[in-house]
């Protein structure tokens, strides 16, 4: 049977990524050595699938439209700088989601929930939308590390709508991750 790798998320618009562009070039500057996520990949995961059977893909699709029915597009922005799972041991550098978050967070458990009645598993943990901007290959200078989280805490970028969650698949190449829009669907303008 045909499977394809997948997750649903959101796309960033060009002028976010642009500022976190920027992010990373500081970063990089400041000595931080890491796998840096080129900022046309980096996405608003919603839900990480694995490999999918093709055929599920319809089903899939309709579990999102469900889920956003009535939904307006949520109001967001990119800000302050965190490690996964800690400053100790980091593995993950990037950068959280803020806005309108109760109204992204109710989303993506309508859509948890929509998804588990394909037989997909629900999420334990509640929510928390961030934007993976680097990984750890080698443990980085932990003080610069360090500094860096502290002097961005403040970061933000503009404000921008989430109007659309794509379904993407995600083919692993050498070069890193190629990441194609399957489904597209749009949230209602009111």
């Amino acid at each position: 049977m045909n499977t394809i790798r997948a997750f649903i998320a959101i796309k960033l618009p060009d002028r976010i990524l642009e500022s976190i562009r920027e992010i990373q070039k500081e970063l990089k500057n400041r000595g931080i050595k890491l796998k840096w996520v080129k900022p046309e990949s980096i996405h608003l995961t919603l839900k990480f699938l694995g490999d999918i059977p093709c055929d599920r893909i319809d089903s899939i699709e309709t579990a999102i439209s469900v889920s956003a029915e009535g939904l307006r597009p949520i109001s967001l922005f990119a800000g302050s700088i965190g490690v996964f799972p800690n400053l100790r041991r980091p593995r993950v550098l990037w950068i959280g989601i803020d806005g309108e978050i109760d109204i992204l967070a109710g989303f993506q458990k309508k859509l948890d929930e929509n998804l588990a009645q394909l037989g997909f598993i629900a999420e334990k943990r509640s929510y928390k939308g961030h934007l993976t901007i680097g990984r750890v290959r080698k443990t980085p200078d932990h003080e610069i590390l360090k500094t860096a989280v502290r002097d961005f805490f403040d970061y933000e970028t503009e404000p921008f709508q989430a109007d659309e969650v794509i379904l993407f698949q995600s083919d692993l190449k050498p070069e890193g991750a190629v990441y194609t829009g399957l489904k597209t669907i749009r949230m209602q303008h009111s």
